[in-house]
């Protein structure tokens, strides 16, 4: 009853921490289009029915029932299509189109329609008088800085985040204890990475070598780092080798015999190095089937900027992947394959993740909230990487807009021409309405392998 608990109060963190960090986000948005005058009629936080909601000044504040995002409603999102446009009801009487005064009416396509129905939408949030609160009216650089006003938020929240974690409780290092003991011995390119009957008793658990063992000496070295041991072990391959743990304030002597076993070759980043066909590259050396033990070491400050471009850097991977990474996902989730334990998963996987984490009766208390406190800092990032793909209705798409449109007029003015006017967003409704289809089969699709194919992170 009480893992349960736990596990409920893990999820618990992980929605509370997503809905604080959705709202911080949207604020960012929210304070710099207040200041440079632009009317804001909603703040909202989740999608479909409103929950709740309380009216201040001409915004609207509230909660709706699917807490899978948020947004802010700006006056004005998007420029009319040109000088001398008016507005007049489709056949639906529901939709608007625009047609130019004295042209032939014209019957716009499915597409057509999308891009007019969305300037009708646009215009009809602006009130009489209200024509120099809209958004596409503010110079390029004041869009730019509200439309990286969500994202900035993302990054600072993560930046607070990890200088808590590291400073404050520590990156995991690895210790001389012994974590883990394997069982059996298994090739790293074995099609099953689970013990069965039959498979060759591992050396470490043959010899007796227990998890909390601290390893003392080996041969008469005394050991100092875990790197250290594995030196000895992967160049000591049949050979029998004196070990000396600490059990219990009580020392054991042991003989280990590593087994010579393939194992992947990894580079000083820890990733797996490739061979030219694709393949990882493997390399013979003694395996003894031990883990170690991790413990916090807080870090100095400059450590902290480091691990956020480290993680910047592995989402971009992430994203430059992504198409790859979900077939990866598809083929688990309806096939016999498991997760990448280092693929994308959903908001549901992270909060099993988180779940898992507080519930494990062998992970510390301090362990578990830098755990957490991680995974709400990487949420984070992830957040405000994926917010900067210009693509609409992302943020980065609305400032690839932008700052398009203050090329232009440069140019324009550089080479002495009219000025081209604002970019026409609107036209970019089909592309829009396309990715929003996909980043919901996306979410989806993860959501659904969250759910029948777990991300296995603790074996």
């Amino acid at each position: 009853m009480e893992n349960v608990l736990l596990y409920i109060l893990g999820v618990a963190v992980v929605v509370v921490g997503l809905a604080l960090s959705i709202g911080l986000h949207e604020i960012g948005h929210l304070v710099p289009a207040k200041l440079f005058g632009v009317k804001v009629t909603q703040y909202m936080i989740g999608f479909g029915p409103t929950l709740w909601s309380k009216r201040k000044g001409e915004t609207e504040y509230g909660v709706k029932a699917i807490p899978m995002g948020g947004y802010i409603s700006m006056i004005g999102m998007f420029p009319p299509a040109k000088d001398g446009a008016v507005a007049r009801s489709n056949s639906t009487g529901f939709f608007q189109q625009l047609v130019q005064e004295g042209e032939p009416e014209k019957k716009p396509g499915a597409l057509g329609t999308l891009v007019e129905d969305a300037r009708q939408a646009s215009a009809d949030t602006i009130g009489e008088g209200e024509d120099h609160r809209a958004f596409y009216k503010l110079p390029v650089f004041k869009r730019v800085i509200i439309m990286l006003g969500g994202p900035f938020m993302n990054l600072l929240i993560a930046v607070v985040m990890f200088t808590v974690l590291l400073t404050g409780f520590g990156s995991t290092q690895a210790t001389t204890t012994v974590g883990s003991v394997s069982a059996c011995v298994l090739p790293a390119t074995s099609d099953r990475q689970t013990c069965a009957d039959g498979d060759e008793a591992a050396p470490g658990a043959a010899a007796g070598l227990e998890p909390g063992d601290r390893l003392v000496s080996i041969d008469g070295t005394t050991i100092t780092t875990w790197e250290q041991s594995t030196a000895i072990i992967r160049e000591s391959a049949g050979t029998p080798l004196q070990v000396i743990v600490d059990r219990d304030g009580a020392e054991e002597n042991l003989v280990i015999t590593p087994k010579l076993t393939e194992r992947y070759v990894t580079d000083d980043a820890g990733e797996t190095v490739m061979n030219a066909d694709g393949t990882p590259q493997t390399v013979d050396v003694g395996f003894v089937g031990i883990g170690p033990a991790g413990e916090l070491v807080p870090q100095p400050i400059t450590a902290v900027l480091p691990a956020i471009g480290e993680n910047i850097a592995g989402v971009v991977h992430m994203i430059l992947n992504l198409p790859e990474r979900l077939i990866d996902v598809a083929n688990a989730a309806f096939g016999p394959g498991e997760r990448d334990p280092n693929g994308p998963i959903s908001v549901v996987g992270v909060g099993r993740v988180a779940g898992e984490i507080a519930s494990i009766d062998t992970i510390p208390l301090a362990s578990k909230t830098a755990s957490l406190l991680g995974l709400l800092g990487s949420l984070n990032i992830a957040l405000f990487v994926f917010n900067l793909v210009p693509l609409m209705p992302l943020d980065g798409g609305h400032v690839a807009g932008a700052l398009w449109e203050g090329i232009r007029r440069w140019f324009a003015k550089l080479f002495k021409r009219p000025d081209p006017g604002p970019i026409d967003t609107a036209k970019l409704m089909p592309l829009t309405f396309a990715v929003v289809i996909v980043l919901g089969g996306m979410s989806l699709l993860l959501i659904y392998a969250d759910i029948v194919k777990p991300v296995n992170l603790f074996g």
